[in-house]
C-alpha cells in the first residue's frame, strides 16, 4: 500500500517513508521560521524551560494522546494509564510526551458522540502532524474515541499503537450481577412497564456503573477494542483487561515499549491497516455479536486508507462466521469473564481457519504469529468452541430491498426469532420530537404486529445519526408485557441494546431516500433470512409521493454544523466527511470469495 493512497494531504513529515529513515525526535516537522537551524534551537530552548536535558531530547520521542476529561468516567483511569505508558517508553529508551485532544463521552455529548467523531478524529490527525513524533500512543475507550483515534492515525501515517482505557466492572443489585448498559436498557425496560418503582430503579442505578471504564457488555466501546486487537493495532492482550486492574496497567506499560521499537522501525500504520486487518477484523465483529456501529467505524477507519469495506462480501463472511463470545446482549458474560477466559487470544484460537494470518500487527509479527506465541487455551464457558456456537450466524447480518437501497443493517443475534421473518402494519414517527411525544400516548394506534419506523435520524437528518433507532416499546404495550417488536430507522443503536432492529437504512430519509415517504398503514416486509427490507408499496406511488412532497436537506449557517452537513456521508460510506477519506482507493475488505 503506497503513502500517497495513506495520506490524502500530502503533508511532508507524516508519511511512512519519512518514518522509515529512523527518529528523527525534535527535528520532525520543524516549525516554519525560514532557517531550520533556528528553528531547532528555539524548539529545544523553549523545551528546556520544562526541565530536559540534552540527553533526553535526543531520544525517539513518542506522542501520547491524553484523552482524560471530567465529562469522561470511561476514561477515568487516564492518569494512571499515562503513568504506565511513560514508563514502558522511558524503559524501552525513548521520550514520553503526552499531549491533550478532544474527548467524547458517550451519554455526555449532544446531540450525540457520533457528530463529534469525526472532529475529535480531525483534532487527533491535525496535532499528530503538527508536533514533534516518532510514534503515537492513541488512548481511548468510549465509543467514539477508539474509531476517531484510528481514523486520525491513518490519515497522520506515522506509527501508531492503541492503548484501550478498559471496561469497567460489574455491579450487584439485590443479589443479580448487573452492569452497563444492557441492564441499563432491562431495567428502565421495567420500570416503563411498571413493573419495578421509582425506589427500585434508583437503586439499581446506583449499582449499574461499579468502576471507572467502558460498559461491561459488548457495547461498541468493548466491540472497538476487540476489533482494535483483531486489527493488529494493539499489544497482544489489549482489549479484554478491566480498567482498574493491574493487567490493565501492565498492557499500558507494555504498549509504551512497544511504541518505541515501531518509532525505531518505521513500523507505520499503512503496513498494518491493509484490506487483510480490516477482514480479520469484521471476521471478529461477528464473532463476539458486535455492535452494528462496529460497521460504521470500520468503514471510515478503513476509508482512511482508501479501502472499501463490500458489504455483500460481510454478509457473505457472515453466513459461515458463527457468534463464538458468550457476552449480553447476544449471550450472558460480561466482559471481565471474556477477559479471565483467555480474552483475545481464546476467540482468536477458535476463529483461526476463517482468518488473514499474514495479517501484520504493531509487534513487527504477523496475527498468525501471535496465537501461536499465545499458546494453547484452557477450559472455560465464555468463548464457544466453533461447532458449539451461540449463534450459528454472525451476529450482523445486511439486509437490502426497496426501503432500503444502499443497505441496512440488524443485528440479528440480538433480535427475536419470531419477529426474523415478518410482515406489518407501517405506525410512521417522522422525527425524534415526534417520536417523544406519541409513542407513550394511550390513544396510539399500535399493536405488537406493527413495525415502528422512524425517520430523520441518520447522518445529516438529526444531524450525527444518534442512537434512537432502540425506538422504546410503546407505553400501552409494554405494559401489557409486549418485550420485543420490529423498529425500522436510519439511525443506529447501542451495541448494548437488543431488539428485531433494522438500522442504518441508506439512504437517509433527511437526503430523499426511500424511507422519506414511508406513510402510516404502509405495509413492510422483513425476511433476515432472505436478507430483505422492504416497503410494499408500488415504484410509481412511491415516486408520485417523492413529486408531492420532495425533501430539502437540512442546512447551518456556520461552524462545524455547516461543515458536518455539507460533508458527512451516508452510513454505508462510514458517516466520515468526504474531504477526510484517502483520494486513491487500494483495496477492498473482505476481498476474497
Amino acid at each position: 500500500m503506497s503513502n500517497d493512497a495513506n495520506d490524502p494531504h500530502d503533508h511532508d513529515d507524516s508519511h511512512g517513508a519519512d518514518a522509515a529513515k529512523g527518529p528523527e525526535g525534535l527535528r520532525k516537522g520543524l516549525t516554519n521560521y525560514g532557517d531550520q537551524g533556528f528553528s531547532l534551537f528555539l524548539r529545544k530552548a523553549f523545551i528546556k524551560g520544562a526541565g530536559y536535558s540534552d540527553d533526553a531530547l535526543d531520544r525517539p520521542v513518542i506522542g501520547i494522546t491524553n484523552t482524560g476529561s471530567s465529562y469522561n468516567p470511561c476514561h477515568g483511569n487516564m492518569p494512571q494509564l499515562l503513568e504506565a505508558v511513560k514508563r514502558g517508553i522511558m524503559l524501552a529508551g525513548g521520550l514520553p510526551m503526552d499531549f491533550p485532544t478532544i474527548s467524547v463521552h458517550e451519554s455526555f455529548s449532544a446531540p450525540t458522540s457520533m457528530y463529534l467523531r469525526n472532529l475529535m478524529s480531525m483534532d487527533t490527525e491535525e496535532l499528530v502532524r503538527a508536533q514533534p513524533m516518532d510514534a503515537v500512543v492513541l488512548i481511548g475507550g468510549c465509543d467514539k474515541t477508539v474509531p476517531a483515534q484510528l481514523m486520525g492515525a491513518a490519515s497522520a501515517g506515522i506509527p501508531a499503537i492503541q492503548l484501550i482505557t478498559g471496561s469497567m466492572l460489574t455491579g450487584s443489585h439485590r443479589g443479580e450481577r448487573v452492569g452497563a448498559c444492557t441492564d441499563c436498557r432491562r431495567y428502565w425496560g421495567k420500570y416503563r412497564a411498571e413493573e419495578i418503582d421509582a425506589q427500585e430503579i434508583s437503586d439499581v442505578n446506583n449499582q449499574l456503573v461499579a468502576s471507572v471504564g467502558t460498559c461491561s457488555v459488548m457495547g461498541t466501546a468493548s466491540t472497538m477494542a476487540c476489533v482494535a486487537e483483531a486489527l493488529g493495532m494493539t499489544v497482544p492482550g489489549g482489549a479484554s483487561p478491566p480498567a482498574v486492574t493491574a493487567d490493565r496497567i501492565r498492557i499500558a506499560e507494555q504498549t509504551g515499549a512497544q511504541a518505541v521499537a515501531l518509532a525505531r522501525q518505521g513500523l507505520t500504520i499503512d503496513r498494518i491497516l491493509t484490506p487483510a486487518a480490516f477482514e480479520n477484523a469484521l471476521r471478529v465483529l461477528l464473532a463476539i455479536g458486535g455492535s452494528t456501529n462496529g460497521i460504521v467505524h470500520l468503514t471510515a477507519i478503513a476509508g482512511r486508507m482508501g479501502i472499501d469495506i463490500d458489504l455483500a462480501g460481510l454478509d457473505r463472511m457472515g453466513r459461515e462466521t458463527p457468534v463464538l463470545l458468550d457476552l449480553k446482549p447476544s449471550g450472558q458474560h460480561y466482559m471481565e469473564d471474556f477477559h479471565a477466559a483467555g480474552g483475545m487470544a481464546t476467540l482468536l484460537r477458535e476463529l483461526k481457519p476463517l482468518l488473514r494470518l499474514e495479517a501484520l500487527t504493531v509487534t513487527g509479527r504477523t496475527l498468525g504469529e501471535e496465537i501461536e506465541r499465545a499458546g494453547d487455551g484452557f477450559a472455560q464457558d465464555v468463548v464457544r468452541p466453533f461447532d458449539q456456537p451461540i449463534y450459528p450466524q454472525g451476529g450482523l447480518a445486511v439486509l437490502r430491498g426497496n426501503l432500503a437501497p444502499g443497505g441496512a443493517i440488524i443485528k440479528q443475534s440480538a433480535a427475536d426469532p419470531r419477529l426474523m421473518e415478518h410482515e406489518g402494519r407501517a405506525v410512521v414517527f417522522e422525527n425524534s420530537a415526534d417520536l417523544a411525544n406519541r409513542i407513550d400516548s394511550d390513544d396510539l394506534d399500535v399493536t405488537a404486529d406493527d413495525i415502528l419506523v422512524l425517520k430523520n435520524i441518520g447522518p445529516k437528518g438529526a444531524p450525527g445519526m444518534p442512537e434512537a433507532g432502540y425506538i422504546p416499546i410503546p407505553r400501552k404495550l409494554a405494559r401489557a408485557g409486549v418485550k420485543d417488536i420490529v423498529r425500522v430507522s436510519d439511525g443506529r443503536m447501542s451495541g448494548t441494546a437488543f431488539g428485531t432492529i433494522v438500522l442504518h437504512v441508506t439512504p437517509e430519509a433527511a437526503v430523499g431516500g426511500p424511507l422519506a415517504h414511508v406513510r402510516n398503514g404502509d405495509r413492510i416486509r422483513l425476511s433476515v433470512k432472505a436478507r430483505e427490507i422492504a416497503l410494499l408499496v408500488s415504484d410509481e406511488e412511491l415516486a408520485k409521493r417523492a413529486a408531492e412532497n420532495p425533501v430539502v436537506e437540512p442546512t447551518a449557517d456556520r461552524g462545524y454544523r455547516k461543515l458536518f452537513l455539507q460533508t458527512v456521508t451516508q452510513a454505508d460510506k462510514g458517516v466520515d466527511f468526504d474531504f477526510l477519506r484517502a483520494a486513491k482507493t487500494t483495496g477492498k475488505a473482505p476481498e476474497r470469495d
